[in-house]
């Protein structure tokens, strides 16, 4: 597995920010039960996803914790020649003390605080096990857990600098990533940076997600900013 295979599966987690869900079925016994649900990546490198306690995938991963997250690319003419990850791994529930990587999904997912006024949720990462990327016609891999996984160098607290730095006062630069990727807002729908990490950011406009990748990686907070001025001044 070249380090360029392992990059392109990441760059689609990264990418994307909801999955199809499968899970062991307790109702209908060895049968897969499929589910959609919204994740983002915590500073592990690993999915993390908000679940109710009263959801059928809840009650088959208390059962057997072995699931799947299916990520498509999206808008695609052609689901076979786009590219889609199966990651496999261990649903285990978040620590209530994580709180660094609960704030985060907070951030991407805002709306979310106000799931628990209504139902019982929990946090869940899923820990890899293996992945398997295809990447078009011919473009097929298994990826290994060293392969694919990349932590985020950055502690949400530092992270969170970053993105408050971005948002306070550097709103232009904002404005300008997006118009240089073709995304479009409306003027009471700003775009606003909602996750930093050593290969890319993250902007979210109403409830889309949108990842702007780095041309190559930033290991500290002075390379991040050294790209984002370059970014800036295309």
């Amino acid at each position: 597995m070249s380090d360029t295979q392992a990059k392109a599966a990441r760059d689609l987690l990264l990418t994307e920010y909801q999955a199809i869900l499968s899970t062991h079925s307790v109702d209908v016994v060895g049968y897969p039960f499929g589910s959609v649900t919204p994740y983002c990546l915590i500073q592990s490198g690993q999915p993390l996803i908000l679940i109710s306690n009263i959801a059928q995938h809840t009650k088959n991963i208390l059962h057997d914790e072995r699931v799947s997250l299916t990520v498509v690319e999206r808008d695609a003419d052609d689901q076979q020649t786009v590219g889609r990850v199966t990651y496999m791994g261990n649903a285990k529930k978040l620590s209530a003390n994580d709180s660094d990587s609960i704030e985060r999904y907070y951030s991407y997912f805002p709306q979310s605080r106000d799931y628990h006024n209504t139902h019982s949720f929990d946090f869940y990462h899923i820990e890899l096990v293996r992945a398997r990327y295809i990447g078009g016609f011919g473009k097929i891999y298994w990826i290994e857990k060293d392969e694919l996984l990349k932590p985020n160098p950055f502690s949400f607290t530092e992270e969170k600098k970053m993105i408050d730095h971005m948002n306070a006062d550097h709103q232009d630069a904002i404005k300008h990533y997006c118009t240089r990727q073709g995304i479009s807002y409306a003027d009471d729908m700003m775009p606003v940076m909602t996750g930093i990490d050593s290969e890319g950011f993250h902007l979210l406009i109403g409830a889309c997600i949108y990842r702007f990748n780095f041309d190559k990686a930033a290991e500290d907070a002075v390379k991040v900013r050294k790209i984002l001025v370059k970014m800036a001044k295309r």
